[in-house]
Protein backbone atom coordinates (compact mmCIF):
# COMPACT_ATOMS: atom_id res chain seq x y z
CA UNK A 1 0.00 0.00 0.00
CA UNK A 2 2.91 2.45 -0.01
CA UNK A 3 2.86 5.54 -1.87
CA UNK A 4 5.42 8.09 -2.71
CA UNK A 5 5.25 11.74 -0.94
CA UNK A 6 3.30 14.15 -3.31
CA UNK A 7 2.75 17.95 -3.25
CA UNK A 8 -0.56 17.63 -5.91
CA UNK A 9 -4.04 16.54 -4.31
CA UNK A 10 -5.06 12.69 -4.85
CA UNK A 11 -8.21 13.47 -6.43
CA UNK A 12 -7.96 16.85 -8.21
CA UNK A 13 -4.82 17.12 -8.77
CA UNK A 14 -4.58 20.85 -7.21
CA UNK A 15 -1.39 22.02 -5.51
CA UNK A 16 -3.11 23.78 -3.01
CA UNK A 17 -2.92 21.44 0.22
CA UNK A 18 -2.28 22.30 3.69
CA UNK A 19 -2.10 19.93 6.70
CA UNK A 20 -5.04 19.74 8.98
CA UNK A 21 -3.86 16.55 11.50
CA UNK A 22 0.01 15.98 11.94
CA UNK A 23 0.83 12.40 14.28
CA UNK A 24 4.79 12.92 13.68
CA UNK A 25 6.33 9.41 13.24
CA UNK A 26 4.26 6.17 14.36
CA UNK A 27 4.47 2.55 13.64
CA UNK A 28 2.90 0.97 10.77
CA UNK A 29 -0.44 0.59 11.35
CA UNK A 30 -0.83 -3.28 9.67
CA UNK A 31 2.59 -4.54 10.26
CA UNK A 32 1.85 -6.70 14.00
CA UNK A 33 5.40 -8.10 14.38
CA UNK A 34 5.46 -11.68 16.12
CA UNK A 35 5.90 -11.38 20.05
CA UNK A 36 9.24 -12.26 20.56
CA UNK A 37 10.75 -9.70 18.04
CA UNK A 38 12.61 -7.03 19.55
CA UNK A 39 11.22 -3.89 18.78
CA UNK A 40 13.48 -1.66 16.57
CA UNK A 41 14.75 1.65 16.78
CA UNK A 42 12.88 2.62 13.76
CA UNK A 43 9.95 0.97 14.30
CA UNK A 44 7.65 4.01 15.26
CA UNK A 45 9.34 5.56 12.54
CA UNK A 46 6.81 6.49 9.91
CA UNK A 47 5.08 10.12 9.01
CA UNK A 48 1.37 10.25 9.41
CA UNK A 49 -0.35 12.89 8.33
CA UNK A 50 -3.60 14.43 6.59
CA UNK A 51 -3.66 17.10 4.26
CA UNK A 52 -6.71 19.04 2.96
CA UNK A 53 -6.96 20.22 -0.57
CA UNK A 54 -8.32 23.66 -0.70
CA UNK A 55 -9.58 23.19 -4.09
CA UNK A 56 -11.69 20.06 -4.00
CA UNK A 57 -11.88 19.79 -0.42
CA UNK A 58 -10.69 16.17 -0.54
CA UNK A 59 -8.63 14.92 3.11
CA UNK A 60 -5.90 12.79 2.52
CA UNK A 61 -3.34 10.39 3.95
CA UNK A 62 -0.22 13.53 3.15
CA UNK A 63 2.24 10.36 2.26
CA UNK A 64 2.68 6.36 2.90
CA UNK A 65 6.34 5.00 3.56
CA UNK A 66 5.40 1.50 4.52
CA UNK A 67 4.68 -1.46 2.76
CA UNK A 68 2.92 -4.06 4.97
CA UNK A 69 0.99 -7.32 4.50
CA UNK A 70 -2.21 -6.74 6.67
CA UNK A 71 -2.95 -9.39 9.00
CA UNK A 72 -6.70 -10.49 7.59
CA UNK A 73 -9.38 -9.36 10.23
CA UNK A 74 -12.63 -10.93 11.39
CA UNK A 75 -15.57 -9.01 10.36
CA UNK A 76 -17.53 -7.13 13.07
CA UNK A 77 -21.53 -8.23 13.78
CA UNK A 78 -21.71 -4.41 13.96
CA UNK A 79 -20.50 -3.85 10.07
CA UNK A 80 -22.47 -7.46 8.82
CA UNK A 81 -25.85 -5.56 10.46
CA UNK A 82 -25.19 -2.37 8.84
CA UNK A 83 -24.45 -3.57 5.51
CA UNK A 84 -27.78 -6.02 5.56
CA UNK A 85 -29.32 -2.33 6.30
CA UNK A 86 -28.24 -0.83 3.71
CA UNK A 87 -28.96 -2.69 1.33
CA UNK A 88 -32.58 -3.39 2.48
CA UNK A 89 -33.11 0.44 2.60
CA UNK A 90 -31.38 0.83 -1.57
CA UNK A 91 -33.72 -1.92 -2.15
CA UNK A 92 -37.10 -0.15 -0.42
CA UNK A 93 -36.60 2.79 -2.33
CA UNK A 94 -36.97 0.56 -5.62
CA UNK A 95 -33.57 1.46 -6.16
CA UNK A 96 -31.82 -1.61 -6.71
CA UNK A 97 -32.46 -2.54 -10.04
CA UNK A 98 -30.46 -5.05 -12.73
CA UNK A 99 -29.34 -8.27 -13.03
CA UNK A 100 -25.29 -7.77 -12.10
CA UNK A 101 -23.04 -6.76 -9.63
CA UNK A 102 -18.99 -6.11 -9.46
CA UNK A 103 -17.51 -5.82 -6.03
CA UNK A 104 -14.68 -3.69 -5.20
CA UNK A 105 -13.80 -4.76 -1.32
CA UNK A 106 -12.02 -3.73 1.25
CA UNK A 107 -8.40 -5.26 2.34
CA UNK A 108 -10.16 -5.00 5.96
CA UNK A 109 -12.59 -7.75 4.29
CA UNK A 110 -16.28 -8.21 4.41
CA UNK A 111 -18.83 -8.21 1.24
CA UNK A 112 -22.10 -7.41 0.28
CA UNK A 113 -22.28 -9.73 -2.59
CA UNK A 114 -24.06 -12.73 -0.40
CA UNK A 115 -26.79 -9.68 0.12
CA UNK A 116 -27.46 -9.07 -3.82
CA UNK A 117 -26.95 -12.58 -4.48
CA UNK A 118 -30.10 -13.24 -1.99
CA UNK A 119 -32.09 -10.63 -4.43
CA UNK A 120 -31.23 -12.24 -7.51
CA UNK A 121 -27.87 -10.41 -8.97
CA UNK A 122 -25.41 -12.46 -10.46
CA UNK A 123 -21.51 -11.61 -9.56
CA UNK A 124 -19.53 -10.22 -13.17
CA UNK A 125 -16.11 -9.33 -13.97
CA UNK A 126 -17.32 -6.45 -16.39
CA UNK A 127 -19.41 -3.96 -16.42
CA UNK A 128 -22.42 -4.12 -13.47
CA UNK A 129 -25.40 -2.77 -12.94
CA UNK A 130 -24.82 -2.29 -9.26
CA UNK A 131 -21.48 -1.85 -8.35
CA UNK A 132 -20.52 -2.06 -4.37
CA UNK A 133 -17.80 -0.16 -2.63
CA UNK A 134 -17.68 -0.81 1.01
CA UNK A 135 -14.60 1.18 2.34
CA UNK A 136 -12.41 0.07 -0.19
CA UNK A 137 -12.17 3.54 -2.35
CA UNK A 138 -10.58 4.81 0.03
CA UNK A 139 -7.45 2.76 -0.03
CA UNK A 140 -6.53 3.93 -3.33
CA UNK A 141 -3.29 5.70 -3.72
CA UNK A 142 -4.26 7.37 -6.62
CA UNK A 143 -7.95 8.54 -6.29
CA UNK A 144 -8.42 9.86 -9.79
CA UNK A 145 -7.87 6.60 -11.26
CA UNK A 146 -9.93 4.78 -9.21
CA UNK A 147 -13.32 6.46 -9.61
CA UNK A 148 -12.21 6.08 -13.42
CA UNK A 149 -12.18 2.20 -12.75
CA UNK A 150 -15.60 2.42 -10.88
CA UNK A 151 -17.42 4.19 -12.85
CA UNK A 152 -16.29 2.23 -16.06
CA UNK A 153 -17.32 -0.79 -13.87
CA UNK A 154 -21.23 0.54 -13.75
CA UNK A 155 -22.97 -0.44 -16.63
CA UNK A 156 -24.71 2.68 -18.64
CA UNK A 157 -27.84 2.72 -16.48
CA UNK A 158 -26.19 1.17 -13.56
CA UNK A 159 -25.65 2.72 -10.46
CA UNK A 160 -22.45 2.94 -7.74
CA UNK A 161 -22.94 2.74 -4.31
CA UNK A 162 -20.05 3.62 -2.36
CA UNK A 163 -19.93 4.09 1.67
CA UNK A 164 -17.79 6.11 3.56
CA UNK A 165 -16.77 7.38 6.90
CA UNK A 166 -17.52 10.43 6.94
CA UNK A 167 -15.08 13.42 7.09
CA UNK A 168 -17.74 15.37 9.20
CA UNK A 169 -17.95 12.50 11.41
CA UNK A 170 -14.68 12.36 11.93
CA UNK A 171 -14.02 16.15 13.43
CA UNK A 172 -17.40 16.03 15.46
CA UNK A 173 -16.29 13.07 16.76
CA UNK A 174 -12.41 14.05 17.22
CA UNK A 175 -11.92 10.95 15.24
CA UNK A 176 -8.84 11.37 14.63
CA UNK A 177 -7.25 8.15 14.81
CA UNK A 178 -9.28 7.39 11.94
CA UNK A 179 -5.81 8.71 10.19
CA UNK A 180 -4.20 5.46 9.52
CA UNK A 181 -1.27 4.46 7.00
CA UNK A 182 -3.08 2.42 3.83
CA UNK A 183 -6.27 5.10 4.21
CA UNK A 184 -5.59 7.46 1.05
CA UNK A 185 -8.66 9.59 1.51
CA UNK A 186 -11.47 10.76 4.00
CA UNK A 187 -14.13 12.06 2.26
CA UNK A 188 -16.71 14.68 2.58
CA UNK A 189 -20.06 14.59 0.36
CA UNK A 190 -19.32 17.42 -1.19
CA UNK A 191 -15.32 16.33 -1.90
CA UNK A 192 -17.20 12.91 -3.15
CA UNK A 193 -19.48 15.23 -5.55
CA UNK A 194 -17.11 16.61 -7.23
CA UNK A 195 -14.86 13.44 -7.73
CA UNK A 196 -17.82 11.00 -8.89
CA UNK A 197 -18.89 15.09 -11.42
CA UNK A 198 -14.82 14.44 -12.56
CA UNK A 199 -15.72 10.87 -14.33
CA UNK A 200 -19.36 11.77 -15.27
CA UNK A 201 -21.34 10.77 -12.29
CA UNK A 202 -24.36 12.23 -10.33
CA UNK A 203 -24.97 11.79 -6.95
CA UNK A 204 -28.63 11.25 -6.39
CA UNK A 205 -29.43 9.52 -3.10
CA UNK A 206 -27.67 9.53 0.43
CA UNK A 207 -28.44 7.55 3.39
CA UNK A 208 -26.82 7.79 6.63
CA UNK A 209 -25.62 5.02 8.85
CA UNK A 210 -24.16 5.51 12.78
CA UNK A 211 -21.48 2.79 12.25
CA UNK A 212 -18.19 4.21 13.52
CA UNK A 213 -19.47 7.49 14.38
CA UNK A 214 -21.31 8.23 10.85
CA UNK A 215 -20.92 6.82 7.72
CA UNK A 216 -22.99 7.40 4.50
CA UNK A 217 -23.64 5.39 1.66
CA UNK A 218 -24.19 7.50 -1.74
CA UNK A 219 -25.91 6.45 -4.90
CA UNK A 220 -24.25 7.75 -7.64
CA UNK A 221 -25.10 7.25 -11.36
CA UNK A 222 -24.09 8.39 -14.96
CA UNK A 223 -24.50 11.73 -16.62
CA UNK A 224 -26.48 14.35 -15.28
CA UNK A 225 -29.12 13.48 -12.95
CA UNK A 226 -31.80 15.05 -10.36
CA UNK A 227 -30.56 14.92 -6.54
CA UNK A 228 -33.30 13.09 -3.68
CA UNK A 229 -33.47 15.22 -1.15
CA UNK A 230 -31.28 13.45 0.77
CA UNK A 231 -28.25 14.72 -0.55
CA UNK A 232 -29.12 18.61 -0.04
CA UNK A 233 -29.76 17.29 3.62
CA UNK A 234 -26.78 15.16 4.55
CA UNK A 235 -24.85 18.75 2.75
CA UNK A 236 -26.06 21.39 4.84
CA UNK A 237 -25.57 18.63 7.90
CA UNK A 238 -21.82 18.12 7.27
CA UNK A 239 -21.01 22.01 6.10
CA UNK A 240 -20.01 23.36 9.53
CA UNK A 241 -17.71 20.18 10.47
CA UNK A 242 -15.44 20.24 7.25
CA UNK A 243 -15.33 24.64 6.98
CA UNK A 244 -11.23 25.09 7.24
CA UNK A 245 -11.72 26.44 10.66
CA UNK A 246 -13.24 24.07 12.10
CA UNK A 247 -10.44 20.95 10.54
CA UNK A 248 -7.85 22.14 13.01
CA UNK A 249 -10.07 20.84 15.76
CA UNK A 250 -8.75 17.17 14.98
CA UNK A 251 -4.78 18.20 16.41
CA UNK A 252 -6.39 19.34 19.62
CA UNK A 253 -8.52 16.09 19.66
CA UNK A 254 -5.63 13.95 18.83
CA UNK A 255 -3.45 15.58 21.44
CA UNK A 256 -5.73 15.27 24.39
CA UNK A 257 -6.66 11.50 23.68
CA UNK A 258 -3.22 10.79 23.91
CA UNK A 259 -2.51 12.53 27.36
CA UNK A 260 -6.44 11.33 28.94
CA UNK A 261 -5.54 7.66 27.61
CA UNK A 262 -1.90 7.61 29.20
CA UNK A 263 -3.23 9.21 32.20
CA UNK A 264 -5.98 7.08 32.55
CA UNK A 265 -3.26 3.94 32.23
CA UNK A 266 -1.09 5.19 34.56
CA UNK A 267 -3.88 5.85 37.62
CA UNK A 268 -5.31 1.73 36.79
CA UNK A 269 -1.57 0.87 37.36
CA UNK A 270 -1.23 2.97 40.38
CA UNK A 271 -4.35 1.51 42.00
CA UNK A 272 -3.01 -1.81 41.24
CA UNK A 273 -5.46 -3.08 38.60
CA UNK A 274 -4.56 -5.49 35.96
CA UNK A 275 -6.20 -3.90 32.34
CA UNK A 276 -5.97 -5.81 29.01
CA UNK A 277 -7.33 -4.19 25.52
CA UNK A 278 -9.86 -5.48 23.13
CA UNK A 279 -9.28 -4.93 19.53
CA UNK A 280 -5.71 -5.02 17.98
CA UNK A 281 -7.15 -2.11 15.64
CA UNK A 282 -5.34 -0.42 13.43
CA UNK A 283 -6.51 2.82 14.51
CA UNK A 284 -4.79 1.77 18.06
CA UNK A 285 -1.28 1.81 16.63
CA UNK A 286 -1.20 5.23 16.38
CA UNK A 287 -2.76 6.03 19.79
CA UNK A 288 -0.92 3.17 21.96
CA UNK A 289 2.55 4.94 20.20
CA UNK A 290 1.34 8.80 21.27
CA UNK A 291 0.03 7.38 24.74
CA UNK A 292 3.27 5.54 24.99
CA UNK A 293 1.74 2.20 26.15
CA UNK A 294 3.62 -0.37 27.39
CA UNK A 295 2.93 -3.97 28.48
CA UNK A 296 3.17 -3.06 32.59
CA UNK A 297 0.26 -0.56 31.73
CA UNK A 298 -1.79 -2.54 29.15
CA UNK A 299 -0.89 -6.56 29.55
CA UNK A 300 -1.87 -7.84 26.52
CA UNK A 301 -4.76 -7.18 23.73
CA UNK A 302 -7.30 -9.70 22.65
CA UNK A 303 -8.43 -9.46 19.32
CA UNK A 304 -10.58 -12.08 17.13
CA UNK A 305 -8.80 -12.49 14.41
CA UNK A 306 -6.22 -16.15 14.54
CA UNK A 307 -3.66 -14.12 11.93
CA UNK A 308 -2.70 -11.12 14.69
CA UNK A 309 -2.56 -13.89 17.86
CA UNK A 310 1.06 -14.29 18.78
CA UNK A 311 2.06 -11.25 17.38
CA UNK A 312 2.27 -7.20 19.17
CA UNK A 313 1.31 -3.85 18.68
CA UNK A 314 3.82 -2.08 16.47
CA UNK A 315 5.93 0.16 18.41
CA UNK A 316 5.36 -1.31 21.87
CA UNK A 317 5.99 -4.95 24.03
CA UNK A 318 2.06 -5.35 24.59
CA UNK A 319 1.01 -8.72 23.39
CA UNK A 320 -2.06 -10.02 21.46
CA UNK A 321 -3.84 -13.18 22.82
CA UNK A 322 -7.35 -14.68 21.56
CA UNK A 323 -10.02 -13.88 23.32
CA UNK A 324 -10.23 -17.16 25.65
CA UNK A 325 -6.77 -15.77 26.53
CA UNK A 326 -8.45 -12.76 28.04
CA UNK A 327 -11.69 -13.95 29.51
CA UNK A 328 -8.47 -16.89 31.26
CA UNK A 329 -6.50 -13.82 32.30
CA UNK A 330 -9.60 -12.50 34.76
CA UNK A 331 -8.85 -8.64 34.28
CA UNK A 332 -10.15 -6.24 36.18
CA UNK A 333 -10.70 -3.67 33.43
CA UNK A 334 -10.84 -3.91 29.68
CA UNK A 335 -9.90 -1.03 27.37
CA UNK A 336 -12.26 -1.35 24.17
CA UNK A 337 -10.29 0.16 21.12
CA UNK A 338 -13.48 0.44 18.91
CA UNK A 339 -16.96 1.39 20.34
CA UNK A 340 -18.98 0.10 18.14
CA UNK A 341 -18.16 -3.67 18.91
CA UNK A 342 -19.60 -3.06 23.13
CA UNK A 343 -22.49 -4.90 22.22
CA UNK A 344 -21.31 -7.66 20.37
CA UNK A 345 -18.14 -8.19 22.98
CA UNK A 346 -20.27 -8.01 26.37
CA UNK A 347 -22.80 -10.51 24.49
CA UNK A 348 -19.79 -12.89 23.62
CA UNK A 349 -18.38 -12.79 26.89
CA UNK A 350 -20.56 -12.36 29.81
CA UNK A 351 -17.91 -13.44 32.04
CA UNK A 352 -16.14 -10.04 31.67
CA UNK A 353 -19.59 -8.36 32.56
CA UNK A 354 -18.44 -4.78 34.56
CA UNK A 355 -14.71 -4.64 33.40
CA UNK A 356 -15.34 -3.08 30.00
CA UNK A 357 -14.16 0.22 29.34
CA UNK A 358 -15.04 2.05 26.06
CA UNK A 359 -11.74 3.97 24.79
CA UNK A 360 -13.07 7.59 23.62
CA UNK A 361 -11.29 10.63 22.23
CA UNK A 362 -12.86 12.09 25.44
CA UNK A 363 -11.10 9.39 27.60
CA UNK A 364 -12.06 6.20 28.81
CA UNK A 365 -15.86 5.64 30.09
CA UNK A 366 -17.30 2.80 31.37
CA UNK A 367 -18.97 0.46 29.11
CA UNK A 368 -22.39 0.06 31.05
CA UNK A 369 -23.84 0.31 34.36
CA UNK A 370 -22.29 -3.12 35.57
CA UNK A 371 -18.82 -1.75 34.53
CA UNK A 372 -19.64 2.09 36.40
CA UNK A 373 -20.57 0.06 39.69
CA UNK A 374 -17.05 -2.34 39.21
CA UNK A 375 -14.92 0.92 38.68
CA UNK A 376 -16.75 2.76 42.07
CA UNK A 377 -16.15 -0.79 44.12
CA UNK A 378 -12.59 -0.78 43.16
CA UNK A 379 -12.04 2.61 44.27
Amino acid sequence: MSSEPGNVCRGCGAADLRAILDLGKVPAADYFPLIDTPIEPGEAGHPLRMDHCAACGLAQLAEDDTVTAEPRGVEPRALREQAAAAVAEVAGTGLLIGRTVREFGSPHGGTWLPLLAARGFTETAGPADVVLDCFGIMHEPDQRAAFRRRAAATTPHGALLVQYHSLAAIVAGGQWNALRHGHFAYYSLAALQGLLGDVGMSVTHAWPFDLYGGTILVRAVHGAAPSDDSVGLALDSEAPHIAPHGLPALQRAADLHARTLRSWLDEQAQRGLRVFGYGAASRAVALFSLAGAHRGLLAGVADASPAKHGRRMPGTDIPIVAPRELVSARPDLVLLTLPDLLAEVRAAYPELDGRWVVDTPAGPREGGREAAMAHRAAT
